[in-house]
């Protein structure tokens, strides 16, 4: 049934969607309206002048012309027909140019909803009655003599109205904007989230005077790479650094005024999450290269080791080689166990390497790659409690054994200067085996203990840390079937323990 609500109107839809145009059509004429339909902005202006349209509602983007050239071309042929934008994402150009150019009478977002977009088009009609109205009182002032200031009041509340609608539509976008003057940079017009940037009323931020970087930023001089300057003709961006947030920021001029249209967007999280994941894969080559190099360097220690087990084994030798000899198959062993705990640790899992495995083992082959870094800090104690009659755990070792060398650096940099101890722990709790790790540093602040597993999260100095260690290594854990519980006290240490589940046994699979 018609929706007697709405007067009878013309409505020209303007689509290069043919989806989108049956859809519309479909809507307006349950309304009782007109409909016309073209697929481009030019084929629009076409039909202008033969079909008057009351209403005209176009796409943002269309083959051609798009929609804010199109509705510039429309309101300065017809300029009492009501200007709709149709537009797929919120795109800050496409409302800047809408504002400064086509003076549409509303945005409407893909996709709409059916009721909201009625209301609209009812809304662009009585805007238009009215306007005709106001210029038709107009008319018969001239005429008649009528009564001006009840007119002229009339037409004060109706522009009252619009611009509360143009307010609360920049209000609703939850981006700093501001027109600013290109000559002065003052603030002329702001909205709800450029107050809250610089901790202050709208009404504050245009009263004041001050410029745009004075109130948003504090800044005393001129925003370095900032584009609004007397003769911006041409939309401009610039990426601006203000202490440790950084915003792109876009400038649109409006024309025929000495005021630009500035949008504001902080990029400060985007770019730190880029800095961090490129630094994420400088380690995870840096780790395969070392496995390649540790893979390298098997071989030949390999060799070292064959040919001194040779030599032992040779008649003739003196108690001095033998001494010798026996130092170089020590060395050699040794090298090779540090070789392939590096290799298990930079090695990629797959889900065939799980298996049921010895789990204060994989503690000792990891404790063994870390030996090297613990020797650079004499005054690191290394405390060791593995247990070992544990039940196996099931796992990929390599991924737990990366696991736990990632608590164990990040215990040793919770040492001040590296001296007090790390211990490292396995048993059983339960039906479960864990191992922990304990450190007597600084401890956690009772502020950061929630957010030490989320991604990114770091209080390191940049360079020192990446957020992503603890982040990765509950991911693991949490993939075994197991949990953290961290214990921590500011100033006497933290102890990261990973619960896992005893692996099931031969009968139970």
């Amino acid at each position: 049934m018609p929706d007697s609500g709405l007067p009878a109107a013309r409505v020209l839809l303007v689509d290069d969607d043919p989806g989108v145009l049956a859809a519309l059509v479909r809507l307006l004429r349950r309304g009782g309206v007109v409909t016309h339909t073209e697929v481009s902005g030019l084929e629009g202006l076409a039909v202008l002048e033969n079909f008057q349209p009351d209403v005209v509602i176009s796409d943002h983007r269309m083959p051609g012309i798009d929609g804010v050239e199109f509705l510039t071309r429309v309101k300065a042929r017809l300029p009492h027909a009501q200007r709709i934008l149709l537009t797929g994402e919120a795109e800050p150009e496409a409302i800047e140019a809408a504002v400064a150019r086509s003076e549409v009478f509303r945005l409407i977002f893909k996709p709409w909803n059916d009721a909201q977009l009625m209301l609209t088009v009812r809304s662009a009609l009585e805007q238009r009655a009215l306007a005709l109205e106001v210029e038709r009182l107009h008319r018969l002032t001239q005429d008649r003599n009528v009564d001006l200031e009840a007119r002229v009041q009339t037409r004060t509340e109706a522009l009252s109205v619009a611009k509360r609608e143009w307010e609360l539509t920049f209000d609703t976008i939850d981006s700093p904007i501001v027109l600013v003057g290109v000559n002065d940079l003052t603030i002329r017009r702001a909205n709800r989230a450029a107050a809250r940037v610089s901790d202050s009323a709208i009404i504050s931020l245009v009263a004041s005077g001050a410029s745009c970087h004075q109130t948003l930023f504090g800044e005393p001089t001129r925003c370095a790479g900032c584009p609004v300057t007397p003769g911006l003709a041409v939309p401009a961006t610039a990426e601006i650094h203000h202490g440790e947030r950084t915003w792109q920021m876009r400038a649109h001029p409006m024309e025929n005024t000495e005021v630009a249209v500035c949008h504001y967007r902080e990029v400060t999280d985007e770019r730190l999450l880029a800095r961090r994941l490129l630094e994420s894969e400088k380690m995870s080559a840096i780790g395969n290269l070392a496995g390649g190099v540790a893979h390298e360097i098997n071989n030949p220690l390999s060799g070292i080791l064959g040919f001194s087990q040779i030599m032992k084994r040779q008649p003739g030798r003196s108690e001095d080689d033998l001494e010798a000899l026996e130092v170089i198959e020590e060395s050699a062993k040794r090298c090779k166990q540090i070789v392939g705990s590096l290799l298990k640790i930079s090695r990629r899992t797959r889900l065939e390497d799980r298996r049921a495995f010895d789990l204060s083992k994989c503690l000792e082959d990891t404790l063994t790659l870390f030996r090297g870094e613990a020797r650079r800090h004499p005054r690191l104690k290394l405390l060791l409690r593995l247990d070992p009659e544990l039940p196996d755990v099931f796992g990929d070792p390599a991924q737990l054994g990366q696991v736990a060398l990632n608590l164990l650096q990040n215990g040793l940099q919770a040492l001040p200067a590296g001296e007090g101890e790390l211990e490292v722990v396995t048993g059983r709790k339960d039906e479960a085996c864990f191992f922990s790790v304990r450190d007597t540093g600084t401890g956690i602040a009772p502020e950061h203990l929630p957010l030490i597993f989320d991604p990114l999260f770091t209080t390191k100095p940049p360079g020192e840390g990446t957020g992503l260690g603890l982040a990765i290594a509950a991911r693991i854990v949490a993939d075994h079937g197991g949990h953290f519980d961290v214990d921590t006290v500011v100033g006497r240490g933290s102890t990261f323990t990973a619960v896992l589940p005893v692996a099931p046994s031969r009968g139970n699979t």
